[in-house]
């Protein structure tokens, strides 16, 4: 029996598809979705960054200032070519509502849950505030709780910041299921005791109702 539910933000319930205000560089879509990748990748292999950068990459989320340093490096890395201004408008973007959009099923979701009684709470490895995201799609009302990295000082997969989510819910973790897109990151969750679903980080347009398939056996009413 589930009493709530988690849901990783980026690549769960809403994913980075910023619009054609990018760099000449990054405008062709094999780029873009490149560069997409790095930006919101929760794990990536570290081997080829400066021992400086390998060391905050593991605490970017932690620190809003060190989050901006680590990805604008990493950008240098990728092998596209951007300028200095360049990679600096590429990041600002990540933090930009309008370059956020919504699974076709996140609303319907987050509605269906609202409607059934289910808590919901986003737990997410970010270094800025996302509920403006969800504001602006109107969706704000409908989460219970963001508990959000840089604020708590801990980070997925650390099962702490899962039971954190499941106190403010008022439930128990074994009875919580985390819907995430990262078997690594959001998986952490089954070590705190809940249920895992995970699905795909797809462009939104690839992926209708992989939401509505994670709670489906939760709620028939879905």
């Amino acid at each position: 029996m589930i009493d709530g539910v988690l849901f990783d933000f980026s690549g769960t319930l809403f994913r980075f598809e910023p619009g054609p205000g990018w760099p000449s560089g990054a405008a062709d879509e094999a780029t873009r979705e490149r560069l997409v990748a790095v930006l919101t990748a929760p794990v990536m292999a570290t081997d080829h960054l400066p021992p400086d950068l390998r060391h905050a990459w593991t605490r970017r989320d932690l620190d809003p200032g060190l989050h901006r340093t680590v990805y604008l490096g990493v950008l240098g890395t990728t092998g596209v070519d951007l300028t200095e201004e360049e990679s600096e408008g590429v990041y600002t973007s990540l933090t930009d509502p309008r370059a956020w959009n919504p699974y076709p099923d996140t609303e319907d979701v987050l509605r269906g849950l609202r409607a059934a009684g289910v808590p919901v709470a986003v737990v997410s490895n970010i270094a800025w505030d996302i509920r403006g995201i969800f504001a602006r799609h109107g969706v704000e009302d409908l989460v219970d709780e963001f508990v959000l990295s840089y604020v708590e000082g801990v980070v997925k997969p650390d099962p702490r910041i899962f039971r954190i989510a499941c106190r403010r819910l008022g439930i128990a973790p074994e009875r919580a299921l985390m819907v995430g897109d990262s078997p690594e990151a959001d998986g952490g969750a089954a070590s705190a005791g809940a249920a895992v679903t995970i699905v795909e980080p797809l462009p939104t347009a690839r992926r209708p109702d992989a939401l509505r398939h994670s709670v489906s056996a939760l709620l028939r009413s879905v």
